[in-house]
């Protein structure tokens, strides 16, 4: 018997290993492909490609990574510190933009400030013009543009960050600072700041790995990014090893802003019970006039992140439906959208429990660097992880294709990129390290004692998973599951390199009209990747009110 439930342990631990070495297979499909050289363009890429598009990404970097701290962190203190009217509102509003996809946000507003559009129609009417050659306002192609609508989309990483770290601050600190004359808005910057800035850093963080993984916001907005060039060399040119060459750039960046993060953080500690033992910080209520311009403060994030372009989605839906009824194609976008992210969710569940639930049964060096590697495709964009996929399952293909040829007589054709399998693929390990996390953190709730009755009443691992584990952890695998599926209901990048042939998703759809300039043919398709996002963002306010005082 004993026998058995070693061996059903070390089965988790293989398990967790093949699926590390499958998150694996990509990175280093691009590091070999990469290796072997693109036959001549590398020089040219290297010479016109590469500067423009590192200069270009680095500027958009620091601009929106200076815009989401400001905001966020602004935001978080604002809903924090003072009490004025609509505050309650405000801490879940603020959250909303999250539900918008950059290249959604970017898609509306080149319709709401089109030259013929309704904002420039209205100023161009009180200023007394006709026509656009008369008055026009200045065009958001550009990357001034692309910086602030990915800030006013990707602020909320920062404000959710900071805002916890605000509400766990002990409320001693802030008073001692107060007795000693300080005011509020030093208390801010001197005290509450600095306490603040790991957060601060890990939110940034986020919204820097959200801005290299976009490519339709980029693309739209004339930004030619590393993810745009890498998108562009194996579309437009078909060369894979210069794509692959860029791609590695990309996640060199990557891993600068993640040693970049960890630095930050390197002397953050804990103290468990300071909250506990000083009380929150007390918010200050302010006069009736200070208190609406906190709320509109608040209030500009939410209108320019989420309503102004949901509002303007709904009305162009509404009347693409009323003039023209759905698209032909709508329901089979749904239905493929569906498919994929619903498959790419089980996958990333079973796979995702099995890596958290090794580490928990083998504590340890190996299964530690396990669960590392099986989650560390999501700090890779998604433009990386699909072009390492072409490569490794590209090859896959074309040996089994001539394999089948040779002994078989038959072809099997594209087996992982024609049946969609590699995009499923893709999914899985893009987004591991959500369903992984959550599993990890569901189980270190549960004392250890159960697993050794579970033992003692002669269950192996396994059984210990199914009738103990998985009951108590349910909750955070169906929180896991939801934000994996609207991840993949969103993802664009891996979506349009490895969607098989003449199969599109909501997202494609919306791509292909908007790049196409049939902003209205694309507004449903865009509204129903919003309301399916606005899941998980409702499933956050209700955590974080509930975690509030």
């Amino acid at each position: 018997m004993t026998g058995r439930k070693q061996a059903a342990g070390s089965r988790w631990l293989k398990l967790a290993a093949l699926t590390a070495a499958l998150v694996c297979v990509p990175f280093l499909a691009l590091l070999f492909e990469a290796v072997q050289g693109s036959q001549g363009l590398w020089s040219h890429l290297a010479a016109s490609v590469l500067p423009k598009a590192i200069f270009d990404t680095a500027i958009l970097l620091v601009g929106v990574g200076i815009l989401v701290a400001s905001m966020g962190t602004g935001a978080a203190w604002l809903v924090t510190a003072y009490e004025f009217p609509g505050r309650r509102t405000m801490e879940w509003a603020l959250l909303l933009p999250l539900a918008v996809p950059t290249y959604i946000v970017a898609y509306a507003y080149l319709d709401i400030l089109h030259p013929i559009g309704p904002v420039q129609g209205a100023v161009r009417w009180l200023l007394g013009y006709s026509s656009p050659r008369e008055f026009r306002l200045p065009d958001i192609r550009n990357m001034t543009g692309c910086i602030v609508l990915l800030g006013f989309v990707l602020y909320p990483y920062v404000y959710v960050a900071t805002r916890a770290m605000f509400l766990t601050q002990p409320a001693s600190l802030i008073e001692v600072s107060r007795t000693l004359g300080v005011s509020r808005n030093a208390v801010f910057r001197r005290v509450a700041l600095p306490l603040a800035r790991p957060a601060i850093v890990v939110g940034v963080s986020l919204a820097l790995m959200e801005t290299l993984n976009d490519i339709g916001a980029s693309e739209f907005l004339g930004v030619r990014t590393l993810t745009v060039s890498i998108y562009t060399t194996w579309v437009t040119r078909s060369d894979l090893p210069g794509a692959s060459q860029l791609a590695l750039a990309l996640l060199a960046v990557v891993v600068a802003i993640v040693a970049a993060e960890q630095y930050a953080r390197r002397r953050q500690r804990f103290a468990p019970n300071a909250q506990r033992s000083g009380g929150g910080l007390e918010r200050q209520r302010v006069s009736l006039p200070k208190g609406l311009l906190l709320l509109g403060l608040c209030l500009v994030p939410v209108l320019v992140g989420f309503v102004a372009p949901a509002a303007h989605l709904a009305m162009e839906a509404y009347a693409r439906l009323g003039f023209a009824g759905l698209p032909a194609r709508f329901l089979s976008d749904i239905t493929n959208t569906v498919l994929f992210s619903a498959g790419a969710t089980l996958i990333t569940l079973v796979l995702g429990s099995a890596v958290a639930y090794a580490a928990r049964l083998h504590s340890g060096t190996s299964s530690a660097w396990l669960y590392r590697l099986a989650t560390i495709g999501y700090a890779a964009p998604g433009t990386v992880v699909a072009i390492g996929l072409l490569i490794a399952l590209g090859a896959f293909d074309r040996t089994a294709d001539k394999v089948a040829s040779s002994w078989l007589g038959f072809s099997t054709g594209l087996l992982f990129l024609g049946s969609g399998a590699a995009l499923l693929y893709a999914y899985s390990t893009r987004f591991l390290a959500i369903s992984a996390g959550a599993m990890a953190a569901g189980l270190s709730r549960i004392p250890q004692s159960l697993d050794d009755v579970s033992r003692m009443l002669g269950e192996n691992a396994s059984g210990t998973l199914r009738r103990v584990h998985l009951p108590l952890s349910k909750t955070a695998l169906a929180a896991s599951g939801l934000l994996v599926f609207v991840d993949c209901i969103k993802e664009l990048p891996a979506t349009l390199l490895l969607r098989p042939l003449n199969v599109e998703t909501l997202a494609t759809h919306l791509y292909g009209e908007a790049a196409r300039g049939t902003y209205e043919e694309a507004s449903i398709s865009a509204l129903m990747i919003v309301f399916v996002a606005l899941l998980p963002v409702i499933w956050l306010a209700r955590v974080g009110r509930g975690g509030n005082r």
